[in-house]
């Protein structure tokens, strides 16, 4: 089906909203409807103004993105004149493969992708309803592998030793683009301005815990441990010291705390206002440069305090610029802690979730229900849980290890329930599936494999449910109302209502390999309802029946106020924990 002839079905679908009055509601807060009433005595038309109630999870503006997350170095070359191939001398940079037991390859050298294979490959994202990229970060790192710590092996975690900063995290400016990354006339500038033709927001993955490594080596390699401003003046240096042994004494020590965090990587001391300055500035270039959002890094090894005065110092300049972060840990309680106003109001990647899905859509004979703790509709300890990122999997995990239908399923959830939600490249074609970080999970894509997957039933599925979302208001900032959690059976309901919008959306899916048939004939209001992905129509009074096909999913709208009493008082319930 092509967008094209949706949001032709969507438009064709709205009807005039319907009036709501409602004890107790703030007129002058809340949005209104207008009714005309003609006068059987005077044959006059007046305009009446009847309030109704705001029913939303969320008004964050960037909920109404999905994000399509690349591995830069690992996507696509779209320039081989900057691979840098001879880079490193004693220490290569350049296709550094880590081979298995069984043959099968990783690698932790540069494999040549940069801003201009993305930008090649703008329409193969935005085609599948994208309209924000997040790149691993875009810093200058060292010219060399890293000749300290332990040795990795393909398989291996927690060890440095031997690999380089393909991905980006071992900045030594943070100021600067890795030359791997540009070319001629497309710095990072550039690259946001492209998108921005396109619609789509840049959105960066920035760092306060950690520099590069930073000892351990059998002599001191240039760069790392180093840290130079925005004039290119070293302002750090680790010196190759072990952090007990860095000295108050030394200025170029200062940056750092005199104690360990992330194995060899220098400890960033967030205390320190020089520091804070450095970092903090850093970020408010990038955003200059064109960064619609922020990905944070390891941010629960950096205290809440800076994350409240770094998130202070960037929406004084930009309000409502939207973070949000990698606190890699399953309990809710502990993540939340980001998303609270006094700790900076930081949405956080929903790991919780991640733990979930994956469970239940590598597994066949798995149960919906299993999702229903991580969603928090209602009692929950995040600030507002509407906000977080959702996914499956990202680079520092193994891969969700699904079927081709276990994809298609879990999209089908992941672009119809609460939250930003994140695909990392590749998966759209279930690339590498199963795999970790140094055992496949961030091998090399490359265009000619971007153009044989593109008929994927997985991207298919794909592009199909995320242009539904790209649509629909409701499922982008909708309150989420259960229905049912069941076997191979999910509905529930989005509701948005707002002065700009009114939108019921009825979300009904099937992980089975069978035709499955859905009664739905609670909080069901009366209208002409529409299906999103078939255009099909169905006038209902008080019941919606249908079937959905084998790992199928139907989204039916109907654009109306809620007045169905149930529907609403669930709906305001929902509104009352956020």
């Amino acid at each position: 089906m092509q967008v094209s002839l949706l949001t032709q079905r969507i438009r064709l679908a709205c009807l005039s909203a319907a009036m709501l009055g409602m004890m107790g509601c703030d007129a002058t807060s809340s949005p209104v409807s207008t009714n005309t009433i003609t006068s059987a005595k005077t044959n006059t038309i007046t305009s009446v103004q009847t309030a109704f109630p705001e029913l939303y999870g969320t008004k964050e503006a960037f909920a109404k993105e999905a994000m399509y997350f690349v591995v830069t170095d690992r996507f696509v070359d779209g320039d081989p004149t900057n691979n840098q191939v001879n880079q490193g001398g004693d220490y290569p940079t350049f296709n550094l493969a880590l081979v298995g037991d069984n043959g099968a390859t990783a690698n932790v050298g540069y494999m040549g992708g940069d801003f201009k294979g993305v930008l090649d490959n703008v329409q193969y994202i935005t085609d599948m309803g994208f309209s924000a990229i997040w790149l691993t970060p875009v810093l200058d790192n060292p010219d060399q592998a890293f000749a300290g710590g332990e040795e990795i092996t393909y398989g291996g975690s927690f060890k440095d030793g031997g690999k380089t900063g393909y991905h980006g995290y071992w900045a030594t400016n943070f100021y600067k683009e890795d030359e791997h990354l540009i070319s001629p006339g497309l710095t990072y500038r550039d690259f946001t301005q492209a998108l921005a033709q396109h619609d789509v927001k840049a959105v960066l993955d920035i760092v306060a815990n950690h520099g590069s490594p930073s000892f351990t080596m059998p002599i001191d390699q240039p760069g790392f441990g180093e840290l130079y401003d925005a004039d290119g003046q070293l302002v750090a240096d680790h010196q190759n010291l072990p952090t007990e042994a860095l000295s108050s004494d030394n200025p170029l020590h200062d940056f750092f705390h005199q104690y360990p965090d992330i194995m060899q990587l220098s400890n960033l001391d967030d205390t320190n206002i020089a520091v804070q300055d450095y970092l903090i500035n850093s970020y408010l270039y990038w955003i200059e440069q064109g960064a619609s959002a922020f990905r944070i890094d390891t941010i629960k090894h950096v205290p809440h305090r800076f994350w409240k005065i770094m998130a202070d110092r960037i929406r004084e300049q930009h309000p409502d610029f939207f973070m949000f972060a990698e606190s890699y840990d399953y309990n809710a309680n502990f993540i939340a802690q980001h998303t609270l106003p006094k700790n900076g109001q930081i949405s956080v990647l929903d790991f919780p979730g991640q733990q979930a899905i994956t469970q239940v859509f590598e597994a066949p004979e798995s149960d919906f229900a299993q999702l229903n703790d991580y969603l928090h509709l209602t009692h929950g300890p995040y600030h507002n849980v509407y906000d977080l990122t959702t996914f499956y999997d990202n680079h520092d995990m193994r891969r969700m290890n699904a079927s081709d239908e276990g994809f298609i399923d879990a999209h089908n959830w992941l672009f119809t329930t609460r939250g930003i939600p994140v695909i990392y490249q590749g998966s759209e074609f279930g690339f590498m599936r199963g795999t970790a970080e140094h055992a496949g999970n961030r091998n090399f894509i490359g265009q000619e494999t971007l153009t044989q997957q593109a008929n994927h039933p997985i991207r298919e599925g794909l592009i199909e449910i995320a242009n539904i979302r790209k649509q629909l208001p409701a499922l982008q900032q909708g309150l989420q109302i259960p229905h049912e959690l069941k076997g191979d059976k999910a509905s529930f309901y989005r509701v948005l209502q707002t002065a700009d919008t009114q939108q019921i959306a009825l979300v009904l899916l099937n992980k089975s390999n069978i035709n499955q048939p859905f009664v739905i004939n609670q909080m069901v209001q009366a209208g002409t309802w529409e299906e999103q992905l078939s255009g099909a129509t169905l006038t209902v009074s008080d019941e919606i029946r249908t079937q959905v096909e084998p790992h199928g999913v139907q989204v039916w709208v109907l654009n109306e106020n809620v007045t169905q009493p149930d529907l609403l008082q669930a709906a305001q319930h929902a509104m009352a924990y956020k």
